[in-house]
C-alpha cells in the first residue's frame, strides 16, 4: 500500500526544517489538528515542531490569533487576510520562524456561492516573508480536511526549498 502524498510531505519537511536549523508552527481551523497530526507522525518532530492552535470558532480567531475582529467581518473567517494574520500570530505565540495557518468550509454545509464548499486559505510563514494561496477542493469533509493538511505542508516544503 502506497504511502498518503502527507506523509512524504511531512517527513521531507521535517528534514528540511532540521537542516536549515528552523522551528515551525500552525494555526488550524478547517483542518482540526491533521496537519499537526501528520507532522508529529514524524519520528523526532520535537526537534523543529513547537505546536499548534487548532482556531476553529471566530472567536478563537480573534482572542488567541489576533486577527481583527473587522477582518472576519468585512473578509471572513476563510479569507486571505484572516489566515495572514493567523500564521503571523502562530508564529509568535510558539517563537517559531516558520509557521503554517489554514482555514476553509470543509462541509457539507457552510458553503456559499462565494465561498463554496471545499475553499481553503493557506499561509506559510517562512523567513522570507508570507504567502498565501486560495483553494478549491472537491470531495467529501474528510477528503477536504486530508487535501488542505497536503496543500499546507507541500506548500511549506516549496516555500523552504
Amino acid at each position: 500500500m502506497e504511502k498518503p502524498a502527507t506523509d512524504y510531505y511531512a517527513k521531507e519537511l521535517g528534514q528540511l526544517l532540521i537542516a536549515k536549523k528552523l522551528s515551525l508552527s500552525v494555526a488550524e481551523s478547517c483542518t482540526a489538528g491533521l496537519i499537526s497530526h501528520q507532522i508529529t507522525n514524524v519520528p523526532g518532530s520535537s526537534r523543529y515542531f513547537h505546536g499548534g492552535i487548532i482556531a476553529y470558532a471566530d472567536q478563537i480567531k480573534i482572542n488567541i490569533l489576533k486577527v481583527p475582529e473587522g477582518v472576519i467581518k468585512r473578509c471572513g473567517a476563510v479569507s486571505a487576510l484572516t489566515v495572514w494574520h493567523m500564521v503571523r500570530q502562530a508564529a509568535c505565540v510558539f517563537d517559531t520562524q516558520c509557521a503554517i495557518a489554514v482555514s476553509g468550509i470543509a462541509g457539507p454545509g457552510g458553503g456559499t456561492p462565494t465561498k463554496p464548499i471545499g475553499l481553503v486559505w493557506i499561509a506559510v510563514l517562512t523567513p522570507e516573508g508570507i504567502i498565501t494561496n486560495k483553494y478549491n477542493f472537491k470531495g467529501n469533509r474528510a477528503q477536504i480536511k486530508h487535501q488542505a493538511a497536503g496543500a499546507a505542508l507541500h506548500m511549506m516544503l516549496s516555500s523552504l526549498k
